[in-house]
């Protein structure tokens, strides 16, 4: 049977504004147990920001995060998917552009996120990512 995206997908994704400031972002990731959100202006997709980008383009720089947006630590170079894809189709991309994380798109607009962890989830469960991605951390 085939798989979709949607089929898969984290839907509802967290989105920011590109003028809101590092620390915003990093207690948004922290309060929500996120590792990623989209960039969007509006309701269009800019890029993508994960944990690791506000540490080594925003903080490793020496700026100060309250004064610093994530417009500058996002990655706007990015891959999509559409919901209606093929699975395989996200995998290759992912594959083709070592990225561990792609937004959904749906005409322009953000509509989820599909990550290496959902893949290992769904393709293999008893994996060591599989089983990584779908334990909770410990407070």
């Amino acid at each position: 049977m085939t798989q979709y995206v949607r089929d898969i997908m984290t839907g509802d994704p967290v989105t920011v504004e590109p003028l809101t400031s590092v620390t915003e972002v990093a207690r948004l990731m922290r309060d929500r147990d996120l590792g990623a959100v989209l960039v969007t202006e509006g309701d269009r997709l800019r890029g993508l920001v994960t944990d690791r980008d506000l540490v080594v383009r925003s903080l490793a720089e020496g700026g100060d995060p309250e004064q610093t947006t994530v417009a500058g630590a996002c990655s706007d170079d990015m891959v999509t998917v559409r919901p209606d894809e093929e699975l395989g189709h996200a995998v290759e991309l992912m594959r083709e552009h070592a990225v561990r994380r792609v937004p959904v798109v749906d005409d322009g607009h953000p509509v989820g996120i599909v990550s290496l962890g959902d893949l290992a989830m769904e393709r293999d469960p008893e994996s060591a990512l599989g089983d990584i991605s779908v334990a909770r951390p410990n407070p």
